[in-house]
Formats: C-alpha cells, structure tokens, sequence
C-alpha cells in the first residue's frame, strides 16, 4: 500500500453531516474528507450509517444538515447527475452495469456519444465503441465492448465501472463492496484497481465488510456504528485484530478477515 500526502487539501469534505428519517437518525454530525490519491475504508455493520452516507454523497439522498465541500468549494448535490457531474461516481456491487447494454453503452451510459445535428441526432455507436476499447485497454481490462453486460463476471463490471469512472475524470469513487461473492482471482484485480485510482491521484471511498482487503488497499480507516463515526486513523497505526475487536464490542457483529469468506 502507497503512502498518502494527508496534507492535501480535500477532494471531499463532509462536517457535521445528520440525516433522519422521522424518529430514526441514520447519522449523526458526521466529518469526513479525502484528500487527493487517498483510499478510505468504511467499515461498520449493517445499518450502521455507511449506505446513507454513500447516498448523500452520490446525490440520492439530501443531508437533513451539514455540508458538503468539493475541492473547498461548499456542494449542493439535488441528484445522481449533479454528484457526477461533480466528479463524484459511485459504483455498487450489484449495479454497476445494466444488463441488456453492450459494454460500449454502458461505458457511456448518461453522457451518450452522439451524431448529427439538431433533431437528426442518434446515436454514435462506432465512435462510443472505439473510445470504450481505448479506455478499457487503458486499464488493462479484456472486455470485449460489443458484448452486453449481463455475459461479464463480477470482477469485469466491477473493471468497467471503474474504468468509466476514470475515463470521465472522477475526483472522487465510490466503491460499495466491490469485492463481495467475487472469486479470488476477481478480487485481486478489482484491488488492483484500487492501486490504480490511487496512483492516478483519484480519491476513493472502500466500503467493506472485509477487513483483509480493507488493510490491503486502504491508507485510513474510518468505523461506523449506529450512525456516529467511532474510529477515523491511518491505517499503519491499527491491526486487523485491534479494529475487529472495537467493532465486534460496539456492534456486536461478525466482520469478515479470510479473503474467501
């Protein structure tokens, strides 16, 4: 695992971030940010609050208060698009892809390559398929662009997802259990990525149940439990062992360690 400048200023910042549903606070003034090139892990047990914040931050949901901050800059995210649009991408293990789309599509999915003039316009997909082989060789992926999505393994969408994300220039990605009922061979690559968007100066949030490949990838690690942030520290001054402990004691839940669970 690199190194992160922590120093950075933040892609990414969230202060005092509360959503509740009726009676239900699902958080509960949480601060959060990410710095350039930096990988977060989010760890914590169901319902802890880490679905809510990935729908704040990916404009599904509002925050009820608190701010949001891009690159300084305070946000105001009322949708999916204006999150993308924002240089924010969010890809979740079992949607990342729609099915019945070619690769090449779904590469472009919402911002659509297209040909003609004015009312004339369709489609351009000879171009969209040459720009989405660029970006998949780019990445070192073997998908082939004309093939429909629901014909790739877990590992492959998760690679497309994430070259997409790459491609349109994202600030920040968000990876919902990216390597979750994916084969071992899957996982590395899909960790791989990981390295990848670090290297490429790309922030990236990694929501996990697996500690192991949290550890791997991740230069903090931040914990939730019943919508409060609980731990937020570099990864270099936590175990594996320490960190399940606290959750286990809080939460009173099972985090995965080995790899194949």
């Amino acid at each position: 695992m690199n190194t992160t400048n922590t120093t950075a200023p933040a892609v990414i910042s969230a202060r005092g971030v509360t959503k509740s549903f009726g009676n239900v606070h699902a958080l509960q003034g949480v601060d959060l940010e990410l710095a350039r090139g930096e990988v977060l892990g989010l760890i914590g047990d169901n319902g802890a609050g880490k679905s809510t914040l990935i729908k704040i931050l990916s404009g599904f949901e509002r925050p009820t208060s608190g701010t949001i901050s891009l690159d300084g800059e305070e946000v105001t995210l009322r949708s999916t698009a204006d999150a993308r649009n924002a240089g924010i991408e969010t890809v979740y293990q079992e949607q990342a892809l729609a099915d019945d789309v070619t690769i090449a599509r779904n590469l472009f999915l919402g911002k659509e390559l297209r040909r003609g003039f004015g009312p004339f316009k369709h489609l351009d997909d000879r171009r969209m398929a040459t720009e989405a082989r660029r970006m998949l060789d780019d990445l070192r992926l073997r998908v082939g662009v004309d093939q429909e999505a629901r014909y790739c393994s877990g590992g492959e969408r998760q690679g497309v997802a994430i070259a997409r994300a790459v491609y349109f220039n994202a600030k920040l990605v968000i990876l919902d259990e990216p390597t979750n009922a994916l084969g071992v061979v899957a996982v590395e690559r899909v960790l791989e990525l990981v390295e990848e968007l670090k290297s490429r100066g790309i922030a990236c949030l990694f929501v996990s149940h697996n500690i192991d490949h949290v550890f791997r990838v991740c230069d903090r690690i931040a914990m939730f439990v019943h919508g409060t942030k609980v731990l937020d520290s570099p990864t270099t001054q936590l175990t594996e062992r320490a960190v399940l402990d606290m959750l286990n004691d809080r939460s009173g839940q099972r985090m995965r360690t080995d790899p194949s669970e």
